[in-house]
């Protein structure tokens, strides 16, 4: 399907737009001849970056602002074509920590969205980030959109809630709403000077800086990954096709890793460096959820999306964004 032409001149709103997705959806948005507003809070635990909107900060505008303030989103989201609802606490761990944090950021800001579109622009069509972590340990692989939710952590839980708050508005109040369920996305302006936003921004810091790769558990653990390229396409593609309306969408892909595997071949991509297999940290462990790889036939066969980037590829790219740009990141 061909999105190019719908996006010509339409007014889209990202929030967390300053952030890793955000900020690469707004480049292509931006190639596509679009008009973007970023809302992002700059909180320091998350992974806004105003670098990542360095060369098109002339291009986009950009509100400070924190999506739980209601009067701000009131305004906000009026006039908008698409609303791409990318805000969000990320952090398993620090949703176990702080879970009235993680409930206020992703469930009842994201009710406030919701409810001031409601308001104040009904005919938005709005693109929610969602997260494969509320299917829990699996039972079954690869996974689908019917496996059974039963998340390990708070924040699977409120992310579950906030996509169903999405959908509730979709079916109730005609407010077109579609969510992609993400698996481990990556790519270059992904947050790396922690493990906050994803395991393998960890990694990539820790070779670029030149200290071993820490594997957790015994580094057989599978996964799936996808290139933030391939995900702003997801995105996009869900935004401007009318089918995608109310549905849930797994993001994934066809090549599976274990760590230990991945480890390996971030080394031979970057040309040097070390990795460790070490026990689980206890409080990691608890919220483990072992192997996990994704069903993506739905999303496939509904909107014709499909990965395009594969890991290698993917991975060097990533390895050569930070190695140039360390001090913008760390």
């Amino acid at each position: 399907m061909d999105y190019t032409t719908r996006l010509t001149n339409a007014d889209c709103l990202i929030t967390g737009g300053l952030g890793f997705v955000g900020s690469n959806l707004a480049r292509r948005l931006l190639e596509l001849g679009a008009h973007v507003t970023l809302v992002d809070s700059l909180i320091p635990d998350y992974g806004g970056n105003l670098f990542n909107i360095a060369g098109i900060e002339d291009q986009v505008r950009v509100n400070i602002a924190d999506v739980r303030d209601e009067y701000s989103m009131n305004y906000l989201v009026q006039g908008r074509d698409y609303l791409f609802n990318l805000a969000g606490q990320t952090s398993h761990l620090d949703s176990m920590v702080n879970p009235y944090k993680d409930l206020e950021i992703n469930c009842r800001a994201q009710l406030a969205i919701l409810e001031a579109c409601r308001k104040h622009n009904p005919g938005v069509k709005i693109v929610f980030s969602s997260t494969r972590q509320m299917y829990g340990k699996p039972d079954y692989l690869p996974v689908d959109e019917r496996h059974l939710v039963h998340p390990t952590d708070v924040n699977g839980i409120n992310k579950m809630a906030g996509e169903w708050y999405h959908i509730v508005y979709n079916n109730v109040y005609g407010i077109r709403a579609v969510s992609l369920r993400m698996t481990n996305t990556y790519g270059p302006r992904m947050r790396v000077k922690d493990a906050r936003q994803t395991f393998l921004g960890d990694w990539v810091r820790r070779l670029v800086d030149g200290v071993p790769i820490e594997v957790w558990g015994d580094g057989l653990q599978l996964r799936d990954f996808n290139y933030v390229d391939d995900v702003v396409n997801a995105i996009l593609l869900a935004a401007t096709t009318d089918a995608a309306n109310g549905q849930i969408f797994n993001l994934g892909s066809d090549e599976t890793i274990n760590l230990r595997d991945l480890a390996t071949m971030c080394v031979e991509v970057f040309g040097g460096g070390t990795f460790k297999i070490i026990p689980f940290p206890h409080e990691r462990k608890s919220i483990d959820i072992g192997d996990y790889y994704t069903d993506y036939r739905k999303i496939r066969g509904a909107l014709g999306w499909q990965p395009c980037v594969g890991l290698r590829e993917g991975l060097k790219t990533t390895l050569e964004f930070y190695r140039q740009n360390k001090e913008r990141y760390w």
